[in-house]
């Protein structure tokens, strides 16, 4: 009698089936995913009403150029960062997330698993900011099609840094610290005014910030006057947050608190 065993799943069958997962459990939260898609929606709306936006004469950017591409990066952090690190510290302290620990799924593998769910969910979101936009009169120029492989590296970026925040700390220092970030990064993060706005010596400080180079990079992108230059700048930048936040999770991501 002939007996065959399967073999052990391979690690992109694993990293699919957890993404998949995942992804249905944010489209699950109600509340999680209209937190994350009102405040976006609310404040492309409000400050496109308003002169609070700076114009940039010299390259002749309008306020919604200016607004938009800050919008969606600011869509990117609160999924990818803030209600990835809220969540995912709240499953480690019930234990939700510690049977993860004895399966052949790696903490690089969560990374990636996570990474694929919130680009899912950020499909969503960032179709709705748009039309939003497009309504509000505003219209892609440039090489738009460029903002997509930025998005994924910002994603992933924004995902290594909130499991890395969610692995080291507790659930409520987590709940603090996400919220404080979040909201750092909103007002002086580059995301809703540009880097280069910002007085010196400020401004190449917030430029070297992740928020900044997300937004920064698709502003380049749906800018006429793209500078390959800057755009790269912002890719790098990007990256090394992204090499930094998945060092962490991959070195002291801890399954439960």
């Amino acid at each position: 009698m002939n007996t065959s065993f399967q073999g052990a799943a391979k690690p992109a069958t694993i990293v699919r089936s957890q993404a998949g997962l995942e992804w249905r459990l944010m489209m699950a939260n109600g509340e999680q995913i209209l937190l994350t898609l009102i405040i976006p929606v609310v404040l492309l709306v409000g400050l496109s009403l308003t002169e609070f936006v700076s114009l940039d004469a010299d390259t002749r950017i309008g306020r919604l150029d200016i607004l938009v591409p800050g919008v969606l990066a600011l869509a990117v952090m609160s999924s990818a960062f803030t209600a990835l690190a809220i969540s995912t510290g709240f499953d480690r302290r019930s234990e939700a997330i510690k049977f993860l620990g004895t399966t052949p799924l790696s903490r690089t593998g969560l990374l990636m698993a996570k990474t694929i769910a919130v680009l899912g969910v950020l499909v969503v979101q960032l179709a709705v900011i748009l039309v939003t936009a497009f309504l509000l009169g505003w219209r892609a120029e440039g090489t738009a099609l460029l903002s997509i492989p930025l998005i994924v590296l910002g994603t992933l970026t924004f995902t290594a840094l909130g499991l890395a925040l969610a692995g080291v700390l507790r659930a409520e220092a987590t709940l603090a610290a996400a919220n404080a970030v979040y909201v750092l990064l909103l007002l002086g993060g580059g995301v809703i005014v540009p880097s280069s706005d910002f007085p010196e010596p400020w401004s190449d400080l917030v430029g070297v910030l992740p928020s900044a180079a997300l937004a920064d990079g698709l502003r380049q992108t749906m800018s006429t006057s793209l500078d390959a230059a800057t755009l790269l700048g912002c890719g790098v930048v990007l990256l090394v947050w992204a090499i930094i936040g998945s060092f962490i999770v991959r070195k002291w991501f801890k399954w439960t608190s």
